[in-house]
Formats: C-alpha cells, sequence, structure tokens
C-alpha cells in the first residue's frame, strides 16, 4: 500500500481543488521571514516537521508584548527576543524541514482542545468510511494526538459537547465531505493508496478545517 509522507505535498495537490482549499489553514515552508510574517498576521502559528506523525515536535508559537510564547510537548517558555526564538526552533527542527500553519483557536471540552480524525479505506472499487472520531488533548497540551496521551471520543459524542444538537449532523457532513473529494484528489495524484486519515479542527465559530492527511493513520 503506498504511502506518502511529506505533509507539504499532500497539501498541494488539495490546494488546487477551490472547494477543499477554503478549509485549509494559511501555510508556508519554514523560514525566518515566513515565521516573522506569519506571527505578524495571526494569533498564533503552529511549526511541524514536514515528515513526522504522532504529534512530535510541533511547536505552537505566539507573539507576546513581552517576546514570544512557545508551547512544546507540555511546557510553555517565554522567549525575550526574536534570536532566542530562532535559536529555539534551530534546536527543535535539528535541521530538518519544518512547515508553518495558521494557528486555529479549536472549540475545547473543559478547557481541552478537540479535533477530528476521519479515517477512510479503499475496499475493492470504492472508499468506505471506517471511523470519525474526536480526540481531546491531555491537560495542559495543545496536541491531541493518542501517543501523546489524547484521548479518544466518539465523533457525535464529541461535537454534542461543543455544539447544538442541531449542528452535529452538519459538522460530520462537512468533515466527510471534503474528505471524500481530497481522497479523490490524492488518488488521481497517487494511485495505490489504500488508507487515509485526515485530522480536522473546527474553530468557535464553527468553521472546518483540514490541518494534516496520513496516508498511514494509526
Amino acid at each position: 500500500m503506498r504511502r506518502i509522507a511529506n505533509k507539504w505535498t499532500k497539501f498541494e495537490v488539495l490546494l488546487k481543488h477551490s472547494g477543499v482549499a477554503k478549509h485549509i489553514p494559511a501555510m508556508r515552508r519554514f523560514s525566518e521571514a515566513n515565521l516573522q510574517a506569519m506571527l505578524n498576521q495571526f494569533s498564533f502559528v503552529v511549526a511541524k516537521p514536514l515528515v513526522g506523525t504522532g504529534g512530535h515536535r510541533v511547536v505552537k508559537i505566539q507573539k507576546q508584548n513581552s517576546g514570544y510564547l512557545l508551547h512544546e510537548s507540555g511546557s510553555k517558555r517565554l522567549l525575550g527576543s526574536w534570536s532566542e526564538l530562532l535559536g529555539h526552533m534551530k534546536r527543535i527542527r535539528r535541521g530538518h524541514p519544518f512547515m508553518l500553519q495558521q494557528g486555529i483557536n479549536l472549540t475545547t471540552i473543559s478547557g481541552r482542545p478537540v479535533d477530528y480524525r476521519v479515517k477512510l479505506e479503499r475496499v475493492r472499487k470504492s472508499w468506505v468510511i471506517r471511523a470519525v472520531v474526536g480526540r481531546l488533548a491531555r491537560p495542559g497540551l495543545f496536541v491531541t494526538n493518542l501517543h501523546q496521551g489524547g484521548t479518544q471520543l466518539m465523533g457525535r459524542q464529541a461535537l454534542r459537547r461543543t455544539f447544538p444538537a442541531s449542528l452535529v449532523k452538519s459538522k460530520i457532513a462537512t468533515m466527510v465531505g471534503v474528505a471524500r473529494t481530497s481522497t479523490m484528489l490524492l488518488e488521481n495524484r497517487y494511485p495505490g493508496i489504500g488508507l487515509l486519515g485526515y485530522d480536522f479542527g473546527i474553530d468557535r465559530q464553527g468553521n472546518v478545517w483540514i490541518f494534516e492527511v496520513n496516508t498511514n493513520p494509526q
């Protein structure tokens, strides 16, 4: 079964479709200039390796009056200067290519961010939805990955705890619809993929965002 590790190449395929592109947060390759521009534009920025799973080395960066606040695997660190931030990011990146993504303020349950995983599998000639689950971040973390201590919930159950019951069906329909269209696009570009996991987030205004596509979802 074919696997595509690089996050950027998968997003490049999806960005060509206007219907899917509107659900993709702004993103750029990691560079000093791009980080500065995005921190000026968004309330926070997420930096992540182009290749990697499980939420490892994913960091959240916020600009503050007194410097920059860096969230990394449960710890928060206030860095007093731009050069200190860059030095810290250099240590985290260890020479590997990273990408930057617009930070999205996710809906929360008991103050903990929640996102969603939609899993599809190719069965003979068609793609089947295998799961729609919610993932609740471990207290103190902003990543929801189960590897990092996140809790799995039924998708509907998680949605009912964050939105009125009348909206639950439409949120699931949006995520599944975007996942199906994305699957068609990715399969055209990468024949041979057979399993896909999409990570979606829903912001506090109810907008649905796609954060990541995995060709080897756990």
